[in-house]
């Protein structure tokens, strides 16, 4: 396989609050090739926008901490770029598409001015040519009267719209790498279709995604390889094959379960994980997953599981990894 374009390497982020501090992100490992969709899943508060803000230093500190660890992009490590740097790889190598667009979006600059300002920062263009370049980019994001939208301002815009306006400038930039975390939230199916028809022929031209998403649809759709994040850690990694059908950890399988399946046709209620991810300030001894895991034995309340190879590039932290039930399970597409 080609040289990894990114690597993490035992990433470790941790918060000071008024209740002491919080590990939100732990030894966290995966790297990312040219081309490559990879998929970040899990339950909110599991540590994946974190995960993403860190691979570009979007921390605020304090309270944030990168504690220690590796970021390893086209071989700089980025966690010791100055602050002039950093900027330089923002936006232009990297591009990150919010969750939240009001804020990565300026309330007091016209959507135009914005787009046109970025481009300029990262390209050697005339204003006229940043103009047409964006004006160009929101009607392949299908906002309507994008020349008039070029002179609004974000608030006058509805949240869907600014979601497209931050994915364009995003892709714009023709970045090495786009993170995209929760990309088409706000976005009704048809739109979400559209964007990701233009994510994969993003994909063609060699740009890598970091897709971070709940949505195992999306997964199964976009992505090559999938991490499965729970409470701080990663849990399983693998083919998007070898994550569907052989899951080798019991909270890959439940994610799974609570997927709407063709061969359901019932309508009856989705299978559901029990109990609550763990307070990052307040997990269990030994496996995290224990309390929710109905494969739980006396091993998994002492000792922590390593994330070791269950095949080849398949692996899971789990002491019956590659002994789960063997499941296919296909997502009900629009």
């Amino acid at each position: 396989m080609e040289k990894e374009l990114l690597t993490i390497d035992e990433l470790a982020v941790s918060f000071t609050t008024d209740e002491g501090v919080l590990r939100a992100v732990e030894n966290v490992s995966f790297d990312i090739h040219p081309g490559e969709v990879v998929g970040l899943v899990g339950e909110s508060g599991c540590g994946k926008s974190v995960t993403a803000l860190s691979i570009l230093r979007l921390i605020p500190s304090p309270p944030g901490d990168i504690e220690g660890g590796r970021i390893v992009f086209k071989g700089m490590d980025l966690l010791t770029l100055n602050t002039e740097e950093i900027r330089k790889v923002r936006g232009k190598a990297i591009s990150m598409i919010f969750q939240e667009p009001l804020s990565a979006l300026s309330p007091l600059q016209r959507i135009g001015q914005q787009m046109v300002e970025a481009l300029r920062v990262h390209q050697e263009i005339s204003k006229k040519e940043a103009w047409r370049i964006s004006l160009e980019w929101l009607e392949k994001v299908k906002i309507p009267d994008a020349a008039e939208r070029m002179y609004a301002y974000p608030y006058q815009l509805s949240g869907g719209m600014q979601q497209r306006i931050m994915i364009a400038m995003a892709l714009m930039m023709n970045p090495d790498l786009i993170i995209a975390d929760e990309p088409t939230t706000a976005l009704d199916v048809t739109i979400q279709a559209q964007i990701f028809h233009l994510i994969r022929e993003m994909k063609q031209e060699r740009t890598a995604i970091l897709l971070i998403t709940h949505d195992m649809g999306v997964v199964w759709e976009m992505c090559d390889r999938v991490l499965v994040m729970y409470a701080s850690k990663i849990v399983e990694e693998g083919s998007v094959q070898e994550i569907f059908s052989e899951p080798a950890h019991p909270y890959t399988l439940g994610l799974l379960k609570s997927i709407p399946r063709l061969s359901d046709g019932k309508g009856g209620p989705l299978d559901a994980i029990p109990g609550m991810v763990p307070s990052s300030g307040n997990y269990p001894s030994g496996c995290r997953f224990r309390d929710r895991c109905t494969y739980a034995f006396e091993r998994c309340e002492k000792e922590m599981p390593e994330l070791l190879g269950v095949s080849t590039r398949h692996k899971a932290a789990c002491f019956v990894a590659g002994r789960l039930e063997k499941r296919v399970a296909v997502p009900v597409q629009p």
